[in-house]
């Protein structure tokens, strides 16, 4: 199975209704006892306006948004190709936003920091 890293964008199968887009990795890499699946947020070329909503303009991707409301927790095995991978910053804003999707915003994410 394909290995992935937080902020690679990779093509995947979403199924017959979603299609195969482009989506970026949110998870960390699995141990081998975890379990073989990644959570994704997709990306679309549909875009609402919404405030769930991050555009990102890479080479690899054509003109769209990830979509915070688009969350999706797939086994690996959808994985199709990785097509490129954010930097810090891109990936820091589409964090953001799906912080404040999930109801997080508040929380402190800090490495090593578990809170307190």
């Amino acid at each position: 199975m394909p290995e992935t890293q937080r902020g690679e964008v990779w093509l995947v199968d979403l199924g017959l209704a979603a299609k195969v887009r482009p989506c970026l990795v949110l998870t960390v890499p699995a141990a081998e006892q975890d379990r073989a699946l990644i959570t994704v947020v997709a990306h679309t070329t549909s875009p609402r306006g919404s405030r769930f909503e991050v555009a990102i303009a890479m080479r690899f991707l054509r003109p769209g948004v990830f979509d915070a409301q688009n969350l999706v927790t797939i086994p690996r095995a959808k994985l199709l190709r990785k097509l490129g991978v954010l930097s810090p910053t891109q990936l820091a804003a589409v964090e953001a936003v799906v912080r404040t999707w999930v109801g997080c915003a508040a929380l402190c994410l800090c490495r090593g920091r578990t809170g307190g």
